[in-house]
């Protein structure tokens, strides 16, 4: 659950592009979660439709180059993408998520967790 260093290559610069446009949306998003009660929030993104959390911000209608969904941790265990005996090691991979978006990338080639900090104001 850590970043991984083939993100550095191929994923990073579209990811950071990306993000940079989208960073206040989803830090708010991750901020109304919590404050509903459902810890942990996640951001999936892929470049094609998944079945994993709800659609937030759709690539096609503001030129990204991912779409956004928004899930949180009891769907990862509930779908098992995080299995309960691993729960431990996603509690201690997680950063404070006032600080870093937690993104869980879907690609043909990566599949993972990937902790980006929000800019600054």
């Amino acid at each position: 659950m850590n970043n991984d260093p083939e993100l550095n290559g191929k994923y990073l610069g579209t990811i950071s592009q990306d993000f940079v446009r989208v960073a206040d949306t989803l830090k708010e998003a991750s901020y109304q979660l919590r404050k509903s009660g459902f810890e942990y929030p996640i951001f999936p993104i892929c470049q094609t439709d998944q079945p994993i959390g709800q659609l937030l911000i759709d690539r096609n209608l503001i030129g990204l180059k991912w779409t956004y969904y928004i899930s949180f941790l009891d769907e990862y265990l509930q779908r098992g993408l995080v299995e309960e005996d691993k729960k431990d090691n996603f509690f201690s991979a997680y950063k404070d998520p006032d600080e870093f978006c937690c993104l869980f990338v879907i690609d043909k080639e990566f599949t993972n967790f990937v902790f980006i900090p929000y800019p600054e104001d």
